[in-house]
């Protein structure tokens, strides 16, 4: 009975942390971070701050999380796609393709992580905690050796000229998908035509 009263627990608390983070990206989404309290956070989840308190410490830290919630995320959806077997041409439109998917299909979390200027949040996890590491970057540099990757092997070498077109060709997606979510009232062509003329512009 114990057992399965202390499961029943940490059921309850995964849960509650779990809402607490869905709350909380909906309103850094809308309003920005620095504009977010953990007093509207509590509120949104219907819970009183200290029990908020009681799974996170700060609104910085919840951002945190959720950046690197976010960044995983996306470096899961480019490993599966990179993970099929293809030509580096083929390899590097997929990954591309992956990128542009998931941010559209999760718009809050792209917001959050790439987005959202953010003097505290996104910044550093590790600092708060006293860590020598910030998760938060880590998170976001492991996402982006991901493309790195594949740069290199559609290039054949891992030189300057790998990480620029690596930088260059991020960037690349990265303004097409940020304006179809930040300007979503903008008169844009067909949706998956823009994509793919984007995707066709992907060379070098």
């Amino acid at each position: 009975m114990a057992d399965q009263a202390e499961a029943d627990g940490r059921r309850r608390g995964g849960n509650r942390r779990a809402q607490i983070l869905d709350a909380a990206l909906k309103l850094f989404a809308q309003k920005g971070m620095a504009q977010v309290t953990t007093r509207q956070i509590a509120q949104a989840v219907g819970i009183s701050q200290p029990s908020l308190y009681a799974h996170f410490r700060s609104a910085d830290e919840i951002a945190a999380e959720l950046c690197v919630r976010a960044f995983a995320a996306l470096a899961e959806a480019m490993a599966r796609v990179v993970a099929v077997p293809a030509g580096s041409d083929e390899r590097l439109r997929r990954m591309a393709r992956a990128y542009i998917d998931f941010a559209l299909a999760q718009p809050d979390m792209y917001r959050v992580a790439f987005m959202l200027e953010d003097p505290q949040g996104c910044k550093s996890l590790g600092a708060a905690d006293g860590l020598s590491h910030d998760p938060v970057l880590e998170a976001g540099l492991l996402c982006f050796a991901q493309w790195h990757r594949v740069i290199v092997e559609h290039v054949g070498d891992d030189d300057e000229r790998a990480m620029i077109l690596a930088q260059s060709t991020w960037a690349h997606i990265h303004g097409l998908v940020s304006l179809l979510i930040a300007r979503h009232e903008f008169p844009w062509a067909d949706r998956e035509r823009l994509i793919e003329e984007h995707l066709r512009r992907l060379s070098f």
